[in-house]
């Protein structure tokens, strides 16, 4: 079977999620990372794998750290079917140029802008738009939850409108000493929040507004929703619709997992790379039908939810795999995800 031949560049929260998730596909072959950086995170990512210095500069300093450098950012790109993009903020689109003169497709995070790639992806709602374009965007953890629990809730033809409040995490976990926010709350300064809008670039026809406040907590996000349905319906019947996506799980207040931190353990206690969760957490017995009203919560793992994404935006550029489902079937295999956790 002929390969993907893959390279990430940036090895932080997201890049070295990706890194690893590559490796475990049959259809893929990791070329190497690369950073600009030369502590521990790349002292580790050397032990594993090709390292690449973006940089002059960058290259001085693993030089003076002793870390091995294969080669540049040009050497990388070259061995490259397709480079995903983990830089922080911005950079991404800055890379783009790059990417282009190089002759290899990309895909970007969701901290970078729609128009970075003029298109944005979620496995479950538009892979085959992507088969064979140069580029895409992954959008950012907390809209790949909301594109994928409204979009089951579209497919099963309930969806009218949803109205939903976000509490996010204030920084990644690794740099909460550098960052962060602490016994304070900071509401986004704008109704709709972000989310929702971009929501929109994966699916222009979802009703969705969104607002958002930063808490002072690393694990995860929390999302509050409000839908109204397209008619009367049972709890069964959206227990049904939100099955439908393979990348939601339930969760039960019942089972004392009443908070993110309970949720964490949980994924440690599974054997989960990172104590990762790839689902949409859903609290099946918080949810709640009034007539065509709908009420329910979620959690989303910032770090990891993208992941699966990624990897089967890698097929559906290079077109190795040309059927949505077969593609999320592989990935969703080989990260472990599920709909059932106990």
């Amino acid at each position: 079977m002929k390969k993907i031949n893959v390279a990430v560049n940036g090895y932080g929260v997201i890049g070295k999620r990706v890194a690893e998730a590559v490796a475990l596909q049959k259809d893929m072959e990791l070329v190497g990372i690369g950073d600009v950086a030369a502590d521990w995170r790349i002292k580790t990512a050397a032990q594993k794998y090709a390292v690449f210095a973006n940089t002059e500069e960058g290259h001085r300093a693993m030089v003076n750290q002793k870390i091995e450098v294969a080669g540049d950012l040009n050497d990388l790109l070259d061995a490259a079917d397709v480079v995903v993009d983990c830089a922080p903020k911005k950079f991404g689109a800055q890379n783009a140029e790059k990417y282009r003169q190089a002759g290899v497709k990309f895909i970007v995070q969701g901290g970078e802008k729609h128009e970075t790639t003029g298109h944005s992806f979620s496995a479950e709602n538009n892979y085959t738009l992507a088969i064979g374009r140069d580029a895409t965007r992954v959008v950012s953890c907390n809209t790949t939850s909301i594109v994928r629990t409204l979009s089951a809730l579209k497919r099963a033809g309930l969806l009218n409108k949803a109205r939903g409040t976000l509490l996010r995490r204030a920084t990644d976990p690794w740099e909460s000493h550098k960052n962060g926010i602490m016994n304070t709350l900071v509401p986004e300064p704008e109704i709709p929040s972000h989310q929702g809008p971009d929501a929109q670039s994966v699916d222009p026809n979802l009703d969705v507004v969104t607002a958002a406040v930063k808490v002072p907590q690393t694990l995860s996000h929390l999302h509050y929703w409000t839908v109204q349905l397209t008619k009367e319906a049972s709890k069964d019947e959206v227990l049904e619709a939100f099955g439908s996506s393979t990348r939601t799980a339930f969760i039960n207040m019942s089972d004392d997992l009443s908070a993110n931190n309970a949720v964490k353990e949980l994924m440690l206690d599974l054997g989960r790379p990172h104590g990762d969760m790839y689902e949409v957490a859903i609290w099946k017995d918080m949810l709640k039908v009034e007539g065509d009203e709908l009420y329910y919560a979620y959690l989303v793992d910032n770090q990891a939810i993208v992941i699966p994404e990624t990897i089967d935006a890698i097929r559906a550029l290079t077109g190795i795999e040309s059927d949505p489902a077969k593609s999320i079937k592989k990935t969703n295999r080989s990260l472990g995800i599920r709909q059932r956790f106990i």
